[in-house]
């Protein structure tokens, strides 16, 4: 194997050999990192001769007319592989209208297609050749279509809450969508144009002691856990509350799970059950299965808990060994299907709810950027999804080592060889019940970083993404389902990729703690971005309170996250040259005045007012600021020692924006909106 052919290979499968850091440094990626990551896509590098021809034949798969084409609806038309300038076409649009001719040379002597200003699926027969042409708006549907911004009205806020964390009378231990549905029409009172969620996708039900939400089992499915039955089902009979801080996910699920199976027996041949089922399609059916399957196998040995380990009669959807236990065990692949509808319905009536209480938006769903690799997508779509590597993210400041977060990952080879079908998919999944949707480390649709089997963190390299196939798919799916885009690009950053998010119509993100510049002063809010969502924290930054008092650090030091004492004194050092920083920010924006407190409730109510005052379309308030709270949700890099996604909040969903402290708050970030200009 030599260098030479190695370097050409990568370059074509789009893995990148040289990549800068967040300090701007140029850094190398080795050649056994290249080689491994080749080798999860399934390039071959075993010799010269097969990279050689690996590249011959990814060069010329880019020559051919692929099952789909993207374009943007406007003046450019379309260049067509494959075709010449002259060659005959016909074009059948969406709605079945016809058109036909010839096609165009461009400047670079290609055959492009006309010029197109139909949005939508159209199919397009070449040279007896044909393929779907996905024709896209030219940006994402926008807050001003959504009728969240108007001329006369104060730019939109909105809140976020961690789903799991909501109180609701009869929820069993764990936050559904009835509480959702309850605090979105508090919220809407109050002003609210939409409540974001934290994600919602499939967990494993026969371990509930996954319950991350961002290494879910699937995300084309529900998290069963969070439905309220109901919503499909009529009132409940509802149990006392769960008055615990802390949620016991194993005890709460055992909980759950048994109410669900014996409503499944009341109600398994109800009319909405059957018709969901029989309109859901394979997803539904294989999450279903392998759900049967993994308690079925898991259940009875702890070392299968991994698909791959299963008996090899059970490892693929089609395998005889499945269709056989299908049909023994078809109740309890059913009964999956069942918990299935009730979470659909209940997720469906909490965005309409949210809808007719007055949110423009309404819910704003969170989409993970991947799967774990153990779960149902990675079973049942194994030629969509690449082993061998993980993803994750690379050395920077806040992780010097880098971060390895064990997720399964779509193949970039794969999307464009299956006409982008699983991206597709995946956003109408996402995008069904919501009005908005967050994309979760937003730059995956540029470049993942992914770490090889058996390599550490810092030693992955960087794997591209066809990301104008990818935003123009986003830009049609989002504006079919009328839906707003919000996209997480914090961390380290393609060049240019701010940019290219603003002009496909996505919003980023500005956190408050983020906002500084090079000597250490917060941003003035009036100078942050329009095409972003500002907000004062996320899931896994500290909270304002928490940031004030320090409890972020005191958390890592307990945790041994810092390498000596002095390191950690080191940081409760620079954090008091930030809170002065942010006080004087805050007092000039005129959030704040006078000398800082030590009490840090007044600190959260300027803080509120500091960002709801960014220049930024959307504003979003997490509940733990509205609250006051110290603690933050999620703290990165841990497992155990502190309660990850297990706090529930203080007070009943329906009335937590009740209290008078916590409607005053939302009332001055209400009114601290910025007017739209015209």
């Amino acid at each position: 194997m030599t260098e030479r052919q190695l370097h050409a290979l990568a370059a074509a499968a789009g893995v990148q050999r040289r990549w800068e850091d967040v300090r701007g440094q140029q850094q190398q990626v080795a050649d056994e990192t290249l080689a491994a990551v080749l080798a999860a896509l399934g390039l071959p590098v075993d010799s010269d001769a097969a990279m050689q021809d690996a590249v011959a034949l990814l060069a010329a798969a880019a020559q051919r007319l692929p099952p789909l084409l993207t374009m943007t609806c406007g003046p450019d038309g379309l260049a067509v592989p494959g075709s010449q300038p002259g060659d005959r076409y016909r074009l059948v649009l969406e709605e079945g209208e016809q058109r036909e001719g010839r096609l165009e040379q461009g400047w670079g002597g290609e055959a492009r297609l006309p010029a197109l200003t139909t949005p939508g699926y159209h199919r397009l027969e070449v040279g007896g050749a044909h393929c779907q042409v996905a024709a896209a708006p030219s940006r994402c549907f926008s807050l001003l279509e959504a009728g969240a911004t108007r001329h006369d009205a104060a730019a939109p806020w909105a809140l976020a809450a961690q789903l799991y964390g909501l109180r609701r009378q009869g929820d069993l231990g764990i936050g559904d969508f009835g509480g959702v549905a309850q605090l979105a029409r508090s919220a809407a009172r109050l002003g609210a144009g939409a409540l974001a969620l934290s994600p919602v996708h499939a967990q494993f039900s026969a371990d509930p002691t996954k319950y991350g939400p961002y290494a879910p089992s699937t995300r084309l499915l529900l998290n069963v856990l969070h439905a309220d039955p109901a919503a499909a089902l009529g009132p409940q009979a509802v149990p006392a509350n769960d008055e615990a801080a802390f949620i016991d996910w194993p005890a709460a699920a055992a909980r759950k799970l048994a109410r669900l199976r014996a409503l499944y027996d009341q109600a398994q041949d109800h009319p909405g059950f059957v018709a969901f089922r029989d309109q859901a399609g394979p997803a539904l059916e294989e999450h279903a299965r392998f759900e049967a399957l993994h308690a079925h196998l898991y259940g009875g040995d702890a070392a299968l808990w991994h698909w791959r380990d299963w008996p090899a009669e059970y490892r693929t959807p089609q395998a005889v060994g499945v269709q056989r236990f299908v049909r023994d065990h078809a109740g309890e692949v059913a009964f999956h299907a069942f918990c299935q509808w009730l979470a659909d319905a209940s997720l469906a009536e909490a965005q309409r709810v949210a809808r007719q209480s007055g949110m423009s938006i309404g819910l704003i769903a969170d989409l993970a950027v991947g799967t774990d690799g153990g779960g149902s997508h990675a079973w049942s779509r194994q030629d969509e999804v690449i082993s061998g590597f993980s993803v994750g993210a690379p050395p920077d400041i806040f992780s010097p080592l880098g971060q390895d977060w064990g997720l399964t990952a779509f193949s970039p080879l794969q999307m464009r060889a299956g006409g982008f079908r699983a991206f597709q998919e995946l956003l109408r999944a996402t995008m069904r019940h919501a009005g908005g949707m967050r994309l979760d480390h937003a730059m995956g649709l540029q470049r993942l970083w992914v770490v090889p089997t058996g390599m550490g963190p810092a030693e992955g390299a960087y794997l591209g993404y066809p990301v104008q196939d990818l935003l123009r798919l986003l830009a049609l799916e989002s504006h079919r389902h009328r839906c707003i885009v919000i996209g997480e690009d914090l961390g380290t950053l393609p060049e240019g990729f701010h940019q290219r998010m603003a002009q496909a119509g996505i919003l980023g993100m500005r956190v408050l703690w983020f906002e500084q510049d090079k000597e250490g002063g917060f941003r003035p809010p009036r100078d942050w971005p329009v095409e972003a969502a500002a907000m004062t924290t996320t899931h896994d930054l500290p909270t304002v309170a928490g940031w004030w008092r320090g409890r972020d650090i005191e958390w890592r030091e307990k945790l041994g996250r810092f390498p000596s004492h002095e390191a950690a004194q080191q940081e409760q050092a620079q954090r008091q040259q930030d809170r002065t920083a942010l006080w004087d920010a805050m007092r000039e924006s005129r959030a704040a005045e006078g000398p800082p407190p030590n009490d840090p409730q007044p600190v959260v109510d300027a803080a509120l007012v500091h960002v709801a005052s960014a220049r930024c379309s959307l504003a979003i308030l997490p509940l733990e600021d509205a609250l006051g709270l110290d603690e933050q949700p999620n703290m990165p890099g841990t497992v155990e020692g502190h309660p990850n996604w297990q706090r529930r909040l203080p007070g009943q969903a329906a009335d937590l924006l009740h209290d008078p402290a916590v409607a005053r708050r939302l009332g001055s970030f209400a009114r601290a909106r910025p007017r739209r200009a015209s």
